[in-house]
């Protein structure tokens, strides 16, 4: 009940300063806030990994329901990658992928990072995305920043490489031919673009959102702009995947003030906008 009524009380707020979506996370680290035969139950409703609500009840439909009641768009947020953080407290399930399927995950200093140039790792993340889709009236589908993990670095201050070693090796012995950053970006595009596909042949009103770091490639950057390069660090080709028109809609993280020169608001906003070719929607992501 409680969660019921802070649920309703998110819902009320939302509608009172007259937003007409909601982004909710459904899925943190390879978990599940409703009921999957995929996925365990989140740790973040009852403190346990695979314990059901008691008393029972289905918490993503009680979103849906509420939320259009008051007329806004529930969108569905996915990590895709996510396995477990370090917040996590809870003793990971039987169920879990990392114990269903532990070859397709890797543990990245504190986290569980399900690698992305793994096949049921890809398979994973997709058919759990596609299950909610069928299952639930969700408006959009959304992710955000995290493809691969943000870089860590080691005692001597040097960053630690993403141990997908074993895929790397395979893919050169099969007589691949990609340099292994693009080798990685491949695999981000694919999961990216099978999405796209997928949501358009089974619900095509359902929107595909992401959210990506608000910097784009670094070859490409307007003069005056520096910072962190999602496209070599994180292997996300967001430019790309505006050009194909994979996406809906781009939220980008523009998490900097308007006099912040070398990230300045504004101008990413228009570099942004200059990539959308394909004229979907950029609704840049505000650090409040």
């Amino acid at each position: 009940q409680q969660q019921q009524d802070e649920i309703i009380a998110i819902l009320d707020q939302a509608k009172a300063i007259e937003l007409n979506a909601i982004i909710l996370q459904v899925r943190p680290s390879a978990d599940a806030i409703y009921p999957s035969a995929l996925e365990p139950w989140s740790e973040y409703l009852s403190g346990e990994q695979g314990r059901a609500p008691q008393v029972w009840y289905d918490p993503l439909q009680f979103w849906i329901t509420q939320a259009h009641q008051r007329g806004l768009e529930l969108h569905a947020w996915f990590n895709p990658y996510r396995a477990k953080t370090a917040l996590s407290k809870a003793n990971l399930s039987p169920q879990h992928v990392s114990n269903r399927k532990p070859s397709a995950v890797k543990k990245y200093g504190d986290l569980l990072w399900m690698d992305p140039s793994d096949a049921d790792a890809a398979t994973q993340t997709l058919n759990v995305i596609m299950d909610v889709v069928r299952r639930y009236d969700i408006d959009g589908v959304h992710i955000d920043d995290y493809f691969y993990p943000y870089p860590i670095k080691d005692a001597a201050g040097q960053e630690v490489d993403f141990p997908d070693e074993e895929n790397w090796v395979r893919y050169q012995n099969e007589g691949g031919a990609l340099a292994r950053a693009d080798w990685r970006r491949q695999h981000v595009n694919h999961l990216v673009e099978n999405i796209a596909h997928k949501l358009r042949q089974e619900k095509s009103w359902v929107k595909f959102g992401i959210s990506p770091f608000g910097i784009g490639r670094p070859d490409r950057l307007p003069p005056g702009i520096t910072g962190f390069s999602q496209y070599d660090k994180l292997y996300a080709d967001v430019e790309l995947w505006l050009a194909r028109g994979w996406l809906d809609y781009l939220a980008p993280q523009l998490y900097w003030p308007i006099d912040q020169p070398a990230q300045a608001f504004q101008v990413l906003q228009d570099y942004w906008t200059l990539q959308n070719t394909m004229a979907r929607h950029v609704w840049p992501g505000l650090y409040t």
